[in-house]
């Protein structure tokens, strides 16, 4: 694993939101295509301004949690913007990381991804999930 650098683990096609989409639509991408990180972009498409996860989602589960319905509840979320609930301060990585060290930043700051990026362009996400895929190609 330590000759391994990122690019070699990475996600490469990824889903990204801008800032001012709704966060019914985040909800929508994040169920339908399970997953639980969606870098957002700048209003240019191309520069990351911040990360939505699923934890920032759970607004809406709260409120249904307090009685409110799942109409509701999208309703709830058709009012918020992305950037009203992303988290902007992001650590990122490189494609050229180490592997071994990328691990250990998502360990010790207790975070699930990374985004990579690249001359300050989105190349690509780092998740848990990716370990996980290539111990199971490993395994084969």
């Amino acid at each position: 694993m330590e000759e391994l650098r990122v690019r070699d683990v990475m996600t490469k096609k990824v889903t990204t939101l801008k800032r001012n989409d709704i966060l019914t639509l985040a909800s929508d991408i994040m169920q339908l295509g399970r997953i639980r990180h969606l870098p957002v972009l700048e209003d240019d498409g191309v520069r990351l301004a911040g990360i939505l996860s699923q934890r920032d989602l759970f607004r809406g589960a709260l409120a249904r949690a307090l009685g409110y319905g799942e109409h509701a509840q999208r309703k709830m979320l058709d009012s918020l913007v992305v950037k009203e609930v992303m988290t902007t301060d992001l650590t990122t990585t490189s494609p050229d990381t180490p592997l071994i060290d990328a691990a250990r930043v998502l360990m010790e700051r207790k975070i699930g991804c990374l985004p990579v990026t690249e001359g300050g362009r989105l190349v690509g996400i780092l998740t848990e999930a990716d370990f996980v895929a290539m111990f199971v190609r490993k395994g084969r």
